[in-house]
């Protein structure tokens, strides 16, 4: 893997500058470099839109200013991350080549304007990337300014599903099917179209799944979004291949959180490093705690994607402006939600966005600078007090990184297929199943890596896999040949129901002879129809998932928690089999958190995947730990209140070296970044 850190091996703290927004207004960019070395910023992300000042007419490409600024940035210390300009298309492109644009399921092709607009099918768009890609790599791609390129922007985010309808894409998908399955007989098994007698006996009958036509098939429907997801992806590696003409600069794209179309994990391997955009919904609750530990959950994927610190390559500094309302970050959470994605493995906090547009649609979204008042606002301030700490910690947090004994298998075809069926119940709800089990580990102060089912699971002592309903091909003899070897493996109601084709397994559970049961039925009841476990000399509520499952007569498996009530009173909620030389455990049913809290505690504690300061953190409070020659703690406080924290050993302070033992008071919003003592003393 290429290294950032060949150029500047530091965090890095910026964000997205559009200075083509004020190419007319020379003393703009003059003020902005003494902004931003008074915030202490060393990297700016530039060109992400700005195709209409590059190529102003179709074959006329103009760089210089690009460059002017380049170098103006870098005679001042500041780094570039020079992005492609595909995210959005001029207008004399998009008016000369109506194939560019995106045409939705209705049969509608989009007019020009917006952005991610483009069809990633279009011959002529791939044309056009690829020459406005080469022209940018040969004029700048070796510039000692640039240290990394930014592939096109947020792929897939055209406010819908990512995917585009046209000829072309239909064209594209039965040819990206014919490879898959070589014979119609083979797709239509597959897809089990005698259903309904939808039978395909030619390919050009296949369509994209769409309201006005066939959307029942789910393996048609699971194809197509494979099919998206992949075609994307080919776009992109277009692209790196385009940029790496001229230059050797390592590459990223900006991710956007779990982005539902969007398989990530299908996406690391062309990647040098991960980054993502960060916008949680700080403040849009009671407290910051579920906010908080949804905000980790995606920095922990973006970390998990390459097992490697990623980038944040985009937050708000104060505001965002397309929520419902847009309440400003309070004082003290910007620095600790900042710190809070390095914690979780970010070498670096960027932001969009540096100035301020003067119009159009994100003229009010959060900025650095604000359109009045220059360094004189509450967020620049904290912008500065933030970029200071940051250069302050850079040398010791930099060469480190989140090294989890424990993971959690999310899976995007799983999540694609089990939100697509009909059945137990309409809102399947994965993703916040999946955030259920990770939060008692945030809770604890104990990092996971996210996982899908084509990953490696052998250096994890603990894996949990909740709603795992789709079983890929050599799913099942991975997951038992980790077990056998000595790991602890979690599995849930509704899981190993079909292959990977969508299809019911008519046999036996895939797991069957490693969890020991046998599943017969689900339920999914309402309020009506209350149920409870029991389990460790306490009842937990159940949520509205029940499965009825059996134990395998003689199959040692381990009955630990019943049912209390209605007709399936008595039978096993949760089981542990031993297998081999490690144990796997079945959830039959959703529970309450309480429940989860519990049962990952224990199990934390068998599997000695149990972090330093478990049982000690009150709530709102978590640890997180990056380690390397030296290990670091980050202890952070998502409270507008006080809290206490109990420290079981003798740290330093990395800021300023200060011993810190025994009980610490984190005052509101606040991160404490402690250094474990080392084997010779502090």
């Amino acid at each position: 893997m290429k290294e950032i850190i060949t150029k500047y091996p530091h965090l890095l703290h910026g964000g997205d500058y559009n200075p083509e927004q004020w190419i007319d207004c020379p003393q703009v960019l003059e003020e902005d470099i003494r902004l931003m070395k008074e915030a202490h910023v060393n990297c700016v992300s530039l060109g992400i839109f700005s195709w209409a000042k590059l190529e102003p007419e179709e074959g006329e490409f103009h760089f210089g200013w690009l460059r002017r600024i380049i170098d103006r940035l870098f005679e001042n210390g500041i780094y570039t991350i020079l992005a492609t300009p595909t995210g959005a298309m001029p207008h004399w492109m998009t008016a000369k080549y109506e194939e560019v644009r995106q045409m939705g399921p209705d049969g509608v092709r989009n007019l020009p304007g917006r952005r991610h607009n483009f069809c990633y099918t279009s011959p002529v768009m791939r044309k056009k990337m690829k020459k406005i890609n080469h022209e940018l790599s040969r004029h700048l791609g070796n510039h000692p300014g640039v240290i990394l390129w930014h592939i096109s922007n947020e792929y897939g985010g055209n406010g819908s599903d990512a995917s585009c309808h046209c000829p072309h894409c239909q064209q594209a998908f039965r040819e990206w099917l014919k490879e898959k399955y070589k014979t119609l007989d083979n797709l239509n098994h597959a897809w089990w179209t005698t259903f309904w007698s939808h039978t395909y006996t030619d390919w050009s009958q296949i369509h994209s799944p769409v309201p006005n036509g066939e959307n029942g098939l789910h393996g048609l429907n699971l194809d197509w979004k494979r099919f998206v997801s992949h075609q994307i992806q080919d776009f992109c590696k277009e692209e790196i291949h385009a940029v790496l003409k001229y230059s050797v600069l390592p590459v990223t794209i900006n991710m956007m959180e779990f982005f539902k179309p969007l398989d990530y994990f299908k996406f690391a391997p062309q990647l040098d490093i991960i980054s993502w955009d960060s916008y949680p919904e700080w403040h849009s609750k009671k407290d910051e705690v579920d906010i908080a530990v949804r905000a980790a959950a995606c920095h922990t994927l973006m970390r998990s994607l390459k097992k490697a610190p990623f980038l944040l390559m985009e937050s708000t500094p104060s505001i965002v402006n397309w929520k419902p309302v847009n309440t400003q970050k309070r004082p003290g959470l910007h620095e600790l939600s900042s710190l809070q994605a390095v914690a979780c493995g970010s070498n670096s906090v960027q932001y969009f966005q540096w100035r301020k547009s003067r119009g159009s649609s994100e003229k009010f979204h959060g900025a650095v600078v604000d359109h009045r008042n220059g360094s004189n606002t509450r967020v620049f301030r904290e912008v500065s007090a933030l970029g200071q700490r940051m250069e302050q910690i850079s040398d010791a947090v930099y060469p480190t990184c989140n090294r989890p004994e424990a993971a959690i298998v999310f899976d995007w075809e799983n999540w694609w297929a089990l939100e697509d069926i009909q059945g137990p119940r309409r809102d399947m709800a994965y993703l916040d199943t999946v955030l259920a089990h990770f939060k008692p580990f945030w809770e604890m102060g104990i990092d996971v890596d996210f996982v899908d089912e084509d990953s490696d699971l052998s250096g994890y002592r603990l894996v949990t896999a909740p709603l795992n309903y789709l079983y890929k091909k050599g799913y099942a003899a991975k997951v038992k040949a980790y077990v056998e070897a000595g790991g602890c493996y979690v599995s849930t109601y509704f899981s190993g129901v079909v292959d990977e084709t969508d299809l019911c397994i008519l046999d036996r559970h895939p797991l069957e002879e490693v969890l020991g049961i046998c599943t017969e039925e689900m339920d999914a009841a309402n309020e009506y129809h209350p149920n409870s476990i029991y389990f460790g000399g306490k009842s937990y509520q159940t949520g509205c998932l029940r499965e009825v499952s059996h134990v395998v007569p003689g199959s040692g498996t381990e009955v630990l928690a019943s049912y209390e009530a209605d007709y399936y009173a008595g039978l096993p909620a949760l089981t542990c089999k031993r297998y081999g030389n490690g144990k796997a455990y079945y959830l039959a049913c959703e529970t309450e958190a309480d429940f989860l809290r519990a049962f990952y505690a224990q199990l934390a504690g068998e599997n000695n995947v149990d972090g330093a300061f478990t049982g000690k953190l009150p709530y709102g409070v978590t640890a997180s730990r990056r380690e390397g020659e030296r290990n670091l703690w980050f202890l952070q406080n998502f409270n507008a209140s006080e809290a206490e924290a109990e420290l079981p050993d003798t740290y330093t302070r990395v800021a300023d070296g200060a011993r810190v033992e025994g009980k610490v008071v984190l005052k509101p919003y606040e991160c404490l970044i402690l250094a474990e003592k080392q084997a010779d003393g502090l």
